[in-house]
């Protein structure tokens, strides 16, 4: 078989993070399941947040997540690295550090093993450059190749980011742009070429670890990672873990190049869209907003950036130390007291 001529999107319904249960349903789900009630669970599932956190001692706890998906892209090897910077992601959303992972694996019979290695390489490029030690994994058969990690890391108990510390006053600071889906679904679509690419490729494999020590440094209230459930899902389990209200101004909010133009185009995914009903529920929006931008909000991110809520005073520092690490801080809104998100124009 012809690994050049593999296109790996071909061989699933659903891409990178669009391929989530959704949010509502998942919800629903999660309700009808008990909750752990032991005591050194400091964060569990009931909260929505990025990750769990366990109380191993008074000055040490430990993170763990995981994260698995279809390809969003083509390439096999950058399909490893995307997964693996994704996975990785939510223990930094909790200002922890990773130290080790397993490899999750579907993967079809028929398709050349050189693919498989491909991935896997990816996905070790990125643990070395986060210092994470990749400990063994666990293959299935599949029709549809699926890939991922296991995380688990380590986090000072007095210094855990969640999503339910934000205080009405707080700005809201995004580190990476909006649009990854979108532009995943035009390349699968033939609507625009590879390197168009690039911009969203760059960004779905940069870590969020830059981001996190900034959001460290400033005494952040609160954060999450933006990905499947886009801005507007994550941004509403911050509103709802912490009891407040999200006002983002859609002028602020970063879109990468031909995002909007590719939305008026209806170059949109299922994912997407179904964020975008699902979030109508608790979202408000001024009638200036226009309909692509209401679209790109919801846009099923794949290793999205953080969204972090920080009190005014220390949003200087954040500012600084962000750009001091050459990474993106929009100021895209502010917390209130309230409930659910208002979006202004």
């Amino acid at each position: 078989m012809d690994v050049q001529r593999i296109r790996l999107t071909e061989l699933s319904a659903c891409a990178g993070c669009a391929a989530k249960l959704g949010a509502a349903e998942l919800r629903s789900v999660m309700e009808r399941v008990s909750p752990a009630t032991d005591p050194r669970v400091l964060v569990g599932y009931g909260s929505s947040d990025d990750a769990g956190v366990y109380l191993l001692r008074d000055d040490l706890a430990l993170v763990q997540t995981v994260d698995f998906f279809t390809p969003i892209v083509d390439d096999p090897y950058d399909f490893g690295r995307i997964a693996a910077t994704n996975a990785l992601s939510d223990v930094y959303a909790m200002g922890g550090q990773p130290r080790s992972a397993l490899n999750i694996v579907a993967f079809p019979e028929y398709l050349d093993l050189d693919i498989l290695a491909q991935i896997l390489e990816g996905g070790a490029s990125v643990a070395r450059s986060a210092g994470v030690a990749i400990l063994g994994g666990h293959t299935i058969k599949d029709a549809e190749p699926k890939y991922g990690m296991a995380v688990a890391g380590v986090v000072d108990p007095r210094r855990i980011v969640t999503n339910a510390g934000a205080q009405p006053g707080d700005a809201l600071v995004l580190t990476k742009p909006l649009g990854t889906g979108i532009l995943t679904t035009a390349l699968k679509r033939g609507a625009i070429g590879a390197e168009e690419l690039a911009e969203a490729l760059s960004a779905m494999t940069t870590l969020n670890d830059r981001a996190a020590e900034a959001m460290l440094a400033a005494r952040a209230h609160a954060a999450t990672d933006i990905t499947g459930f886009g801005l507007l899902g994550h941004g509403e389990n911050i509103a709802r873990a912490s009891g407040v209200k999200l006002v983002i101004d859609a002028n602020a909010v970063p879109f990468m190049e031909r995002v909007l133009e590719l939305i008026a185009q209806g170059v949109v995914s299922g994912g997407t869209r179904h964020n975008a009903e699902t979030h109508a529920a608790f979202t408000t929006f001024d009638d200036a907003v226009p309909d692509a931008v209401r679209i790109g909000l919801s846009d099923a991110q794949t290793s999205g950036g953080l969204l972090i809520a920080v009190p005014p005073d220390r949003l200087a520092t954040l500012l600084r130390e962000l750009n001091d690490r050459s990474t993106l801080a929009a100021v895209v809104g502010e917390v209130r007291a309230g409930s659910g998100i208002e979006i202004s124009a």
